[in-house]
């Protein structure tokens, strides 16, 4: 594991329930704010529970992919209180 993917991993740790950070901000947060994409190819293959990626939205808005899983990504946010 890179220095980033743990500084990016860190971050995403750190986001509370029911509260999202876009992909950019996450980048941002690790230091290497024009490393976006990186982060979401991290977040889609991420398998450690205790990362919640599920937590990591695009900059439009929209959720983006969760494992390949929309809908279940959009389950946990409303299940957290994101989506009311």
């Amino acid at each position: 594991m890179t220095i980033f993917q743990e500084k990016v991993y860190a971050v995403v740790k750190k986001i509370p329930k029911g509260k999202v950070l876009t992909y950019k901000e996450v980048a941002k947060k690790a230091g290497k704010p024009l490393a976006f994409r990186v982060v979401g190819n991290l977040m889609s293959r991420n398998q450690d529970k205790k990362i919640p990626c599920h937590r990591v939205i695009r900059s439009d808005g929209k959720i983006g992919g969760y494992n390949g899983l929309q809908g279940q990504k959009r389950y946990l946010l409303t299940k957290e209180g994101y989506f009311r």
